[in-house]
């Protein structure tokens, strides 16, 4: 059975600062948001009732606020308070959390000066829905024919909503192609990532990824290159072409819904997920799951 609509279900969402009813969380169709793209959000995920890398994931937000002008009338600890009492109080132990900021109704133009700034919170709930097993079949990509803008084209560090129409785009093609994603090249046409999730390539041992200098540098990716750190395994960052892709032979994505996700297929290439992948899978999933 299909799960509800999102505007359907039951549960608190916290708004400017108060926790109010689910269906009561509501902002108006000329807000500036809407019509201009002008709202930054974060995806995290709580894990056994904590939510992995809470501060981090907040600060980005912060920092992507900040990118858009945006002079965010909550604080830090506002927002890491929030989402942990939201949490609670809708008995979630495995879930997803989503805060946004955008801007609001004031005026309605391209300029946004006098529009207030809001914010919102909502939890749901976010099993683990593969074992080790079935992820290690891993991944079918597409290649998308969009590709991610130069860091003077947008800003490109910023998780702003903006920026992720061409991920829609390109998972719409994607997925009526048989495919459970896109990779996206840059500007330049090197390598970038997918439409939600870094990726890394496994060639001789090493790891390779691409520079994030105009994506996100995931958390979730900066986590696996630590965990890489201490396993022994060296990370190289630097820029990969498409026709490198050949010559790999295991790849992953990360990020926070993904997590740690073998890639079987790229277009016409394949991979089979390895020791590599497996190790990082296995300890990823340690991590995250940590009671201390």
């Amino acid at each position: 059975m299909a799960s509800a609509a999102f505007d359907q279900r039951e549960g608190w969402i916290w708004m400017d600062g108060q926790i109010i009813p689910w269906a009561e969380a509501t902002l108006h169709i000329l807000s500036h948001a809407m019509h201009y793209g002008s709202a930054v959000f974060e995806g995290q995920r709580a894990y056994n009732g904590r939510i992995f890398k809470l501060e981090e994931h907040t600060e980005r937000l912060f920092a992507s606020a900040a990118a858009l002008d945006m002079d965010v009338p909550f604080s830090r600890e506002d927002i890491n308070s929030a989402c942990n009492t939201l949490l609670q109080k809708n008995g979630l132990k495995d879930a997803y959390c989503r805060p946004i900021l955008w801007r609001g109704s004031e005026t309605m133009g391209v300029s946004a000066t006098g529009t207030r700034i809001h914010g919102a919170i909502a939890v749901w709930e976010w099993p683990s829905y593969f074992t080790p097993e079935q992820r290690l079949k891993g991944l079918k990509l597409d290649i998308s024919k969009w590709r991610r803008p130069g860091p003077d084209m947008a800003p490109v560090h910023a998780k702003a909503a903006g920026l992720y129409m061409i991920c829609t785009l390109s998972r719409h093609v994607a997925e009526a192609k048989g495919c459970d994603d896109a990779l996206m090249y840059d500007y330049r046409g090197q390598i970038a990532e997918a439409t939600g999730a870094n990726i890394f390539f496994v060639s001789d041992g090493r790891l390779h990824t691409p520079v994030a200098d105009c994506f996100l540098d995931g958390i979730t990716r900066k986590s696996v290159i630590d965990l890489a750190g201490q396993h022994g395994i060296e990370v190289m960052e630097r820029a990969i072409m498409p026709d490198e892709m050949p010559h790999f032979e295991e790849a992953f994505l990360t990020g926070t819904a993904a997590e740690v996700s073998p890639v079987a297929e790229i277009g016409p290439h394949s991979f089979r997920p390895g020791a590599i992948t497996k190790t990082l899978m296995e300890e990823y999933d340690r991590l995250v799951r940590r009671s201390d």
